[in-house]
Order: structure tokens, then sequence, then C-alpha cells
């Protein structure tokens, strides 16, 4: 079963708490398996540019199945591949930090990425706490 938009919601909503804490301002973007936005949500004075980047991370989470420092690594590894990546592919790719695969069990039910934190880390431990939500 896909994820529904009221976990969608409630992703956003405990990566959202959990930067209001930091006293950070984020977007946090939710994206289906295959790459297609489910709900986005932007804090009060959170970048504009912040909702572009957090659905980009994203969505190349969901279609590499990787998260966001596995991709990174792969990024690292291959610069050539991901320099010509987007002549390959419809949409952007990003690796970058706060971005992770949301599972049920084994299965892949999409991504999320979080964007706008100002100080190394704030995005990663967003993003931890949006899962933790999910957690049974």
């Amino acid at each position: 079963m896909p994820l529904t938009l009221q976990e969608a919601q409630t992703v956003i909503a405990g990566a959202h708490e959990r930067a209001a804490k930091m006293a950070a301002s984020v977007t946090v973007a939710v994206v289906d398996e295959g790459g297609h936005l489910q709900a986005l949500g932007r804090m009060n004075g959170a970048a504009p540019l912040s909702a572009q980047i957090a659905e980009t991370k994203a969505a190349s989470v969901a279609l590499f199945r990787r998260d966001g420092a596995a991709l990174r690594q792969m990024q690292e590894a291959s610069p050539g591949f991901f320099a010509q990546l987007d002549r390959a592919v419809r949409v952007p790719i990003l690796a970058g930090a706060g971005a992770a695969l949301i599972l049920r069990g084994d299965t892949v039910l999409g991504a999320l990425a979080v964007s706008g934190g100002m100080v190394p880390g704030q995005d990663d431990e967003c993003a931890e706490a949006a899962l933790a939500v999910l957690a049974p």
C-alpha cells in the first residue's frame, strides 16, 4: 500500500516540529516511489528556493533507491557520469543532505527531503525526525 497523503503530511509535520526546536525554517518535500511530488510544506521564513531543492533531492533519492548520503558517495565516485546524467533523464538529480527513502518493510513507498537548514546537520536531523513519526 502506498504512502497516504495523511502520512505524507505527518512526515512533514515531524520535520517541521524538529526544525522549530532548532530555530530553523525548512521546506520538506515528500514524493512517491516514482519521484512525483505528493506533499510539500514550507515553513514561514524558509527560502523560496528551498522548495525546489527539497523536491529535487527527494525525487533523486526515490529514483536511485538510495538515501542522500549514498547518492552523494555515488556522485563523488563517478563525477563524469553525474555530469552527463541530465542528458539521460528528464528530471534533475541532486545529491544532498536531509534526503531519505520512506520504507515499509523492504518496500519503497517514496522519499522525503529537507532543505533550508543553515547549520550543517540540520536537514539530516529534521529528516530523521520525519521518519521517526512513521515508525510503528
